[in-house]
């Protein structure tokens, strides 16, 4: 018996070894196509120009315009403050940093209100070392 008995399992390892070669096929080509995937990604990495210079800081793209009213000049004459309107987005962060880097001013404070037009306008303080109507002459409001 122990005769008849080891053909069986040698057939028996056989088919189960058919079986996982079977099995292993549809992987090996499923790998193919990672691998193909991935050298067409690879590709079209190295096709794309390569972004090596940082978009600067343009203060204007926050900053539309100066506002130009008796109210806004009163303020520029009075509070020693600049009055602009500026993207809707923009923080108050966002608008001091852009008033500082285009006036190299130092700024207090900002306050902002939305018009009944659906702009934003933004009331920016200067410290007392800045003047803000030498700004606003630089601007063209006086």
């Amino acid at each position: 018996m122990d005769e008849k008995t080891k053909p069986k399992e040698k057939e028996k390892i056989e088919k189960f070894t058919e079986k996982k070669a079977a099995k292993k096929l549809p992987k090996e080509k499923t790998e193919k196509i990672k691998e193909t995937k991935q050298k067409a990604k690879k590709e079209i990495v190295k096709k794309e120009p390569e972004k090596t210079k940082e978009k600067e800081f343009d203060p204007w793209s926050i900053l539309r315009y100066p506002h130009l009213t008796e109210k806004s000049m009163k303020s520029v004459e009075i509070d020693n403050k600049l009055v602009f309107i500026v993207d809707r987005r923009a923080t108050k962060d966002l608008i001091a940093l852009a008033v500082e880097k285009e006036f190299n001013v130092t700024v207090v404070n900002v306050n902002t209100e939305i018009t009944t037009k659906g702009l934003k306008k933004a009331y920016v303080k200067l410290s007392g070392q800045y003047s803000a109507s030498d700004i606003a002459t630089r601007l063209g409001m006086v």
